[in-house]
Parts: C-alpha cells; sequence; structure tokens
C-alpha cells in the first residue's frame, strides 16, 4: 500500500464522500481519483451511489467518469491491511 493509499484509507472508517476527501486530503482531484481507484481495484474500499446506503460495484471501465459522485467506504480487508501497518 503507498503512502497516499495509506492516508486515503485513514479517510474511510466511515462512509465519506469524494468531496469530503478531496478537501481532507488536499490531493489534486486526478491523484485522489488514481488512488482511489487502485484502492477499489484491490478490494480495499466500496463505492456507494447515489447515495451513502446503495453500494454499487466498482466498474473500472466508468470509474473516471462517476468517481466524484461516489461515497466511499474502507472494506475490512482494506482496514486490516491499513492497520498492519
Amino acid at each position: 500500500m503507498t503512502e497516499r493509499e495509506f492516508d486515503i484509507i485513514d479517510e474511510l472508517y466511515f462512509v465519506t464522500s469524494f468531496r469530503q476527501l478531496a478537501d481532507a486530503l488536499n490531493l489534486p482531484l486526478e491523484e485522489l481519483s488514481a488512488g482511489l481507484q487502485a484502492l477499489a481495484r484491490q478490494g480495499y474500499i466500496k463505492c456507494f451511489y447515489p447515495d451513502p446506503d446503495t453500494e454499487v460495484e466498482y466498474n473500472p471501465v466508468n470509474f473516471n467518469q462517476q468517481c466524484a459522485q461516489y461515497y466511499y467506504l474502507a472494506t475490512k480487508k482494506g482496514l486490516m491491511i491499513h492497520n498492519s501497518r
């Protein structure tokens, strides 16, 4: 897990919107999007849309176009990796 991915997961103990993540982490949006995509691809985070209660399956084809509309939450697997560091 990269330092950026570690910092992202650190913010995802609770369901969090893309905008909240961007504000908390102070990352360029492209960098945040790339980090979220890497975490989703590894199964370390879940995506929710259109509200924080409706989980959607990670789709790498259109993730970049939709990621700013999603909410995110670390998975058990992601938290275990994060906390074992």
